[in-house]
């Protein structure tokens, strides 16, 4: 009795220890995918960065055309960049803020010289020269949003927000192709 005494207690042992480590296992696994999931890649940071400038700049640009548009296709326009970027720049802000990722405060050099170039002029070569500028910048950020939609392990609150910026990005590249046909009749 006393052998089988021993042997079930070794056997108990055994299991306890069996179970315990796999316990810490299943346990260091969960950490470790919860240090991976919050932990930013340097193409979400890069995607970060270009959208939030991105973004700026469109409300920069679009209040330029509400003040300084002759058409009102060009203003209604504008406004709709002012509008529908400002929300996507807040929702963007909300979401890097959660990340601890820092956001650019100024739109990028190429921007700025786009919309330098733009506030020179004025009538319908404001409109036109804005109108093209908004089918380039609408065609590009496509791109960049469906790259960005598709990237496989991308934090899923950047996706999320990809994804829903990506349906309203398109409806402004139509828009402005739309637009652009309009002003230039």
């Amino acid at each position: 009795m006393r052998i089988r005494r021993e042997s079930l207690w070794m056997m108990a042992l055994g299991v306890s220890m069996l179970l315990g480590t796999t316990a810490w296992a299943d346990k260091s696994t969960t950490t470790e995918k919860t240090t991976t999931s919050t932990k930013t890649t340097t193409a979400e940071k890069t995607f970060v960065e270009k959208a939030a400038s991105g973004g700026m700049a469109e409300v920069k640009m679009g209040q330029l055309a509400v003040d300084k548009g002759t058409s009102p296709t060009v203003k209604q326009f504008g406004q709709k960049m002012v509008d529908d970027h400002s929300k996507a720049n807040d929702e963007l802000k909300e979401i890097a803020s959660k990340k601890n990722l820092s956001l650019p405060t100024e739109v990028n050099s190429k921007q700025q010289a786009t919309y330098d170039k733009l506030a020179k002029l004025s009538g319908s070569d404001f409109d036109k020269a804005y109108m093209d500028a908004m089918v380039k910048d609408h065609d590009e950020d496509v791109r960049e949003f469906k790259k960005a939609s598709a990237m496989s392990g991308m934090d899923s609150d950047l996706k999320a927000w990809a994804e829903k910026t990506l349906g309203v990005i398109e409806q402004h590249d139509h828009l402005a192709h739309q637009d652009k046909d309009a002003v230039r009749k």
